[in-house]
Parts: structure tokens; sequence; C-alpha cells
């Protein structure tokens, strides 16, 4: 599978970049398109992509005429494109500064989906320009790297020059899953591996790859942790999450979402990694307490945010337990559970610790927000802010319900970093 690289000059560097601050901070001249500013009827919009950028503090949502940038806290919409010329299935967004990767989508697509266009909107034009010989199942951005996905086949160039730097085979994709860390300090990438149910984790800092056996079927969703040391899984049953060490492979605990089979939608671990969220198709997003130690838990909350936790551990495997901890609150178990090795493997498992009840109609994907809360972003043009009790947890209550968009109710793609 080769790949077609073109820059019209050098990239900027990310740090001295615009921000997606202001609804007005550029003119609306799309690109390589006619804009027409709110002029378009949202009635008429279909809503082909959510996604969050990578502290998720914002997401982007691609549309069947263009795109939109929204902040979460507090809800606005920052920044849109409205085109004639068509729309886009993936906009993917560099933390609030203004490059963003856009891969054309839905009927009438603004770009081939074989094409990831680097595009500026403070300049107004590409500043780079990847062609593939098949359609682009997802692309990640961080200060570094720029990775695309393929349905067998991964990417990753330097985001300065656009030097194609690794090339990684998977199995079949067709959800691009990969995960990017967003840490100063460390370089992380987990995408499927060759074999069904395995994770290849690329340590870029540390030249180290690690796979990772981490289910019996196919991986259906994962998300790392903002330094890359913690990785969740999901698989195509949909049953159990588990979380890995991405640096010896070990699993470090098992959560079980139900006993019924499910799509995952999402998943998503907290800044402090006290919490994971969790969405499917079964229309409920379940929170469950992790019991991984993270150093430094007297840091401040904005520091956290800032720069990410990091994780006690030791390079030996056989090193977990100081990886354990009891969380603040603690999920819930079966009754049953004495009898762990005599009766069926749920009866001892570890349920949701929370959960929220959404339509089961439409994708949503999740993330942490600030002081206990959890933000859910739907293809149907809904927003939800709802908070838990992080002691008694129970069901989590609705602070913010906002409808960003009145779209079309047949949604096509979700992502996370």
């Amino acid at each position: 599978m080769s790949s077609q690289v073109s820059t019209s000059r050098g990239l900027p560097s990310p740090s001295k970049l615009g921000t997606f601050e202001s609804p007005h901070t550029w003119q609306m001249s799309g690109p390589t398109g006619q804009a027409e500013a709110g002029s378009s009827d949202d009635q008429d919009i279909r809503l082909l992509s959510v996604s969050w950028n990578q502290d998720f503090g914002c997401f982007a949502a691609g549309t069947s005429n263009g795109f939109r940038i929204f902040n979460c806290d507090p809800f606005k919409e920052t920044f849109r494109r409205d085109l004639k010329s068509g729309g886009f299935g993936i906009v993917e967004m560099l933390f609030r500064c203004n490059i963003l990767a856009l891969v054309g989508g839905g009927s009438n697509a603004h770009y081939p989906p074989n094409k990831v266009m680097i595009w500026d909107d403070h300049r107004s034009h590409c500043i780079g320009e990847f062609a593939f010989r098949s359609d682009v199942r997802a692309v990640k951005l961080g200060k570094d790297y720029i990775v695309i996905v393929l349905e067998r086949k991964i990417y990753v160039y330097n985001f300065t020059d656009l030097k194609l730097l690794h090339q990684i085979e998977t199995q079949s994709n067709p959800k691009g899953l990969c995960c990017l860390s967003h840490h100063s300090n460390t370089s992380v990438l987990a995408c499927p591996g060759v074999h069904q149910g395995h994770v290849r984790v690329e340590h870029f800092g540390l030249k180290v790859t690690r796979m990772i056996s981490a289910h019996d079927s196919h991986i259906s969703c994962m998300a790392l942790t903002m330094d890359g040391l913690l990785l969740a899984t999901a698989s195509m049953k949909g049953t159990l999450i588990r979380i890995f060490n991405t640096m010896d492979g070990t699993r470090l605990q098992e959560v079980r979402r139900g006993l019924d089979k499910a799509d995952i939608y999402s998943i998503a671990l907290s800044p402090n990694v006290q919490w994971l969220a969790v969405s499917s198709d079964k229309g409920t997003v379940h929170i469950f307490s992790l019991r991984v130690r993270v150093a430094g838990e007297d840091a401040s909350n904005e520091q956290r945010s800032l720069e990410g936790p990091r994780m006690d551990h030791q390079n030996s495997s056989s090193s977990i337990d100081p990886l354990i901890q009891t969380n603040t609150g603690s999920n819930a178990s079966s009754s049953l559970s004495f009898m762990k090795g005599i009766l069926p493997k749920y009866f001892s498992s570890e349920w949701s610790f929370a959960q929220f009840h959404l339509p089961e109609v439409t994708r949503y994907i999740v993330a942490f927000g600030a002081q206990n809360t959890v933000m859910m972003v739907g293809l149907d043009g809904s927003f939800y802010r709802c908070s838990f009790d992080q002691v008694n947890g129970g069901q989590m209550l609705q602070k913010e319900y906002f409808r960003f968009i009145k779209a079309d109710l047949t949604p096509l793609r979700t992502s996370a970093p």
C-alpha cells in the first residue's frame, strides 16, 4: 500500500499556532471552496462525525457541508465553516490550534475519502496532503506526529516535515482503531495487532514494541491514558473492559459492562486515572472505579490535566501489586463473589459504579470533565454533562443538555484521541 505526500511549505511549530477561541477569529473562506457563514439550515445537514480534541476541552463535528468546533466548558460553538462544495467524514483537531486534519465524507464529499488534507485555517489553505490507494479510516494528531489509519496499515509521519517514520501492519481495522498519547514525556501509540484480539503498543521514545493479548475476539474499542502508560480495551463481545500496563503488558484490572453482547462506542479514562467511562449501543454510560495507583496524587487537578498522570511501575512484569490500590468508591460485585472459581466468572465480576441512561438510537462518545463530571456527545447533535457521586455512585445527575445541531439522524463515524 503506497502513499503520496505533498506540502506547499514547511509546517509551523504547534506551539506557534493560533487557536479556535472565537467564532469570528478568521474570515470564513472555506477549504478550496466557497463558504456561507451561518447561512445553512441545520435541518438539511447530516452530522457525519464527532471527535474530541486531545485534552477533551473541545470537540469537532464534521457535517455534510463543512465542520464546526465546540468548546465544552462553558458549552458554546466557537468556529464553523459551512461550504457548498461538500462534507467531511473526519475532522481531527490539534489541541486548540488552527491546524486540522480533514478527510471528505458523505454523499457529496469535499475531498476524496482516500486523501488527508492538513488544513491551516489561519492561512486559509492546505499545508500538506496525503493520498492513498484505499480509504482513510482515522487520523490522529499529536505535537510530534501525524498518524493515518487505513484498514490494514498505519502510517506515522513527522509533524514538522511530513517525513514517513513508521509503517505498522494491522489486522483488518475498519473502525480505524488507534490511540496516541499526549504527554510531554511519552510518545505511545496503540493499535490492533496482526492477530485477533491482540493490541500492538509502540513506545516511540523508548523504541520498544509491546504485543498484548487483550481478548479472544476482535478488538472493538480502546483508549490510552494521557501519558500512554495505561490501556483500556473492549472486544466485539462488549461485555468486559480490561486495563493493561503498556510497559510490560500485564493486565491490571477487569470490569464488566453487562452480560449481553454490546457494541462499545467509546472508552474514556479520567485524567487522574481514578475512573473509566464506557458508552455502548445499549444506551447506558457506565462509570467504573479504577484501582491503579498514580504518582503524586496530592498534585493539583490543574497540574494533572496539563501534564497527565504518572503511573508508579517497575519494569518487571511480576511487580503488579504496587499498581493496585483501593479507590474512593468501589465497583459493585455479586453477593456470591466469595464463590469465585466455583460459579461462572460473571458472579465475581466488578460491575459499574455509576450509570446514566441515553437514547439507544444514536452513538455517543464520552470524556471526563472537571469535578466528577462526564461529557457525552451524540451523533444526533446532542451534548450532555452529568455528575456522579464519587463515594456512593448510582445514577448520575444530568447537569446540562444542549442540542448543538438539529441533524439528520443517519450518522457515520465517531472517534476519540
